[in-house]
């Protein structure tokens, strides 16, 4: 079957993000990326090799120091995102985010002053939209009813995460990006969390992006794993990742 232009989500070619500091340098290099809408993709690899500096690019968070064309396919159309960074539209960028984009973070990221339905519902206030009963259903199915008008101190880690799972997915985004969701978990509840995360973007038709530097639980579920490399220069002070897919 061939690929048409409306099934790609994400399109980078030559993109890279360098940083330096004291003498020291970090490259991560992109040649060629190309994600299908509502793929499962995972990013493997220890601490270190640039996973959370891709992610960050992908959600529009870290503008590339170099691109050839870094475009993003919308609802609305195709979005040229090199052209947004070079014309500061950070506006621009930020209204994508909050409209396509569901984001979990390591340490989930919740606000500690919201109870749990608040943070879920957090995403969908942003936009406007209404009560229609997304949140509890989510809740329930990520077994957090009991919980909705606790505070995230009152809840354990695994909770914490799922709460922002749930975050992530209730306002119908059409990526989630995850940024190792369950480093902070034992691993007997990460792939229980991981398996009802995977479930849950595989039921509504989001395209999902895991990074983790546990792969065997991540290839159970079925994801598409991004190769790369990483490579230090002889004198230690040069480190670069290439990542393709």
């Amino acid at each position: 079957m061939r690929e048409s232009a409306s099934d790609i989500i994400y399109q980078l070619k030559n993109v890279a993000r360098v940083r330096e500091s004291n003498g020291y340098a970090f490259s991560l290099r992109v040649p060629s990326l190309r994600i299908q809408r509502g793929e499962k993709i995972a990013l493997i690899g220890e601490s270190g090799c640039g996973k959370s500096t891709l992610l960050d690019m992908l959600a529009f968070i870290l503008r590339p120091t170099e691109l050839e064309d870094f475009s993003f396919h919308a609802r609305g159309g195709r979005v040229d995102i090199g052209e947004a960074w070079s014309k500061r539209r950070r506006n621009r960028l930020a209204a994508l985010r909050k409209a396509h984009l569901g984001y979990v973070m390591q340490t989930g990221g919740l606000l500690p002053f919201l109870n749990v339905h608040d943070n879920i519902n957090l995403s969908r206030r942003m936009l406007g939209m209404e009560d229609d009963g997304t949140v509890r259903t989510l809740a329930r199915e990520l077994g957090l009813t009991r919980h909705l008008h606790k505070l995230p101190s009152a809840l354990s880690t695994g909770e914490r995460q799922r709460v922002a799972i749930g975050r992530a997915l209730a306002h119908r985004p059409a990526i989630v990006i995850a940024d190792e969701p369950t480093a902070s978990v034992d691993p007997f509840a990460a792939e229980k969390i991981m398996s009802l995360f995977i479930g849950m973007v595989e039921e509504m038709n989001i395209t999902v992006i895991v990074a983790s530097h546990a792969w065997r639980h991540i290839k159970q579920l079925g994801l598409r794993r991004l190769a790369h490399h990483t490579r230090k220069s002889p004198d230690g002070r040069m480190t670069e990742t290439v990542v393709s897919g």
